[in-house]
């Protein structure tokens, strides 16, 4: 089968396409063959060898994939051949081996796939399961009633707004370019927002009468970060999920002292923290499945290149103007 292959990490040209051997399902597997597979972040960190969770090399990047099951090993009764079906790597005790035409994983660890979500719409449920997990699956001290999504146009934020609007939830964004805060308000945010605004603050507690987020959530860090924290209502709690902007630009703890009345909190995230709860994953996961089958959120739009071209879409996903999913066919 064709696969892209890392034999040694690095930039886009450690993406080698070529003819390896296709997997056989042993016992309790399923081989599924992928119709789309997503591209995402951490596919660039296994290409430069930098992933906490780095497979062994040679390395084939892919965490996501939609496909047929057209072959089953011994035991397998979870899945039939001809079912349609999701892989995650979430699921999987090693990350990555989606860029490939085959791939074969546990028969457990696949989520059918309703007729209503088509396969390139499919490899974007991971991020509505981590859009879930960032909205419901860390506890705050109060209902949510408003929530603020910084870097909204993002892949995550994206999922996010659109999740929290399913759940009835008041959504204030910001995005860098008009452009991109048109398409945040597109996909369901109540206000979308210059981050550069020396107002912002202001301008999110008007939208929340004076009282502020119950929840924000933010990929950048920087002076961002900041401001989600001054964002918040009573009890609020900022959540800080990447720091693509770098860490926070003054004392995190100073600023939660100078709010101290509001009773603040602040938690970092990463979904591997549901790595040994298979139970409440599948469950973040199975809702956003849900919700796109009903048509109460729907997966970006598709830049869809051919697997050959794995290094062009890893050039894409660098390019900050990039919006909406990278999807490779085999």
């Amino acid at each position: 089968m064709k696969a892209v292959i890392v034999h040694t990490p690095g930039g886009v040209d450690a993406l080698a396409f070529a003819e390896v051997a296709t997997p056989t399902p042993g016992p309790g597997e399923a081989r599924v063959r992928v119709v789309a597979i997503g591209v995402g972040r951490p596919d660039v960190l296994i290409r430069q060898g930098s992933y906490k969770w780095m497979p062994p090399l040679p390395a084939i990047p892919g965490n996501e994939v939609a496909g047929v099951v057209d072959a089953i090993g011994p035991g397998v009764t979870a899945v039939s051949v001809g079912d349609r079906v999701l892989l995650s790597a979430r699921e999987l005790p090693q990350r990555g081996g989606g860029y490939a035409e085959f791939a074969c994983a546990p028969a457990e660890a696949l989520y059918a796939l309703p007729d209503s979500i088509d396969f390139d719409a499919a490899v974007s449920l991971p991020n509505f399961q981590l859009a879930q997990a960032l909205l419901f699956g860390g506890g705050t001290a109060v209902p949510l009633q408003s929530v603020f999504v910084t870097a909204a146009a993002g892949g995550v934020a994206s999922a996010v707004v659109q999740t929290a609007r399913a759940h009835g939830l008041n959504v204030i964004a910001t995005a860098s370019t008009e452009e991109k805060r048109r398409f945040v308000l597109d996909n369901g945010a109540r206000a979308a927002l210059d981050p550069r605004d020396p107002t912002l603050v202001e301008q999110v507690k008007a939208l929340t009468h004076g009282r502020g987020v119950e929840l924000a959530l933010d990929p950048t860090g920087g002076a961002l970060f900041i401001a989600c924290l001054h964002a918040l209502a009573p009890l609020g709690m900022a959540v800080s999920y990447n720091i693509l902007g770098g860490p926070p630009s003054a004392d995190v703890f100073a600023e939660l002292r100078k709010l101290l009345g509001r009773s603040l909190a602040v938690r970092t995230f990463s979904m591997h923290s549901f790595d040994a709860d298979t139970t409440r994953r599948r469950a973040l996961m199975q809702a956003g499945i849900d919700l796109m089958a009903t048509g109460a959120v729907q997966a970006p739009a598709a830049t869809v290149l051919p697997l050959s071209e794995a290094r062009r879409a890893h050039d894409l996903l660098d390019d900050p103007a990039s919006m909406g999913k990278l999807v490779l066919h085999p």
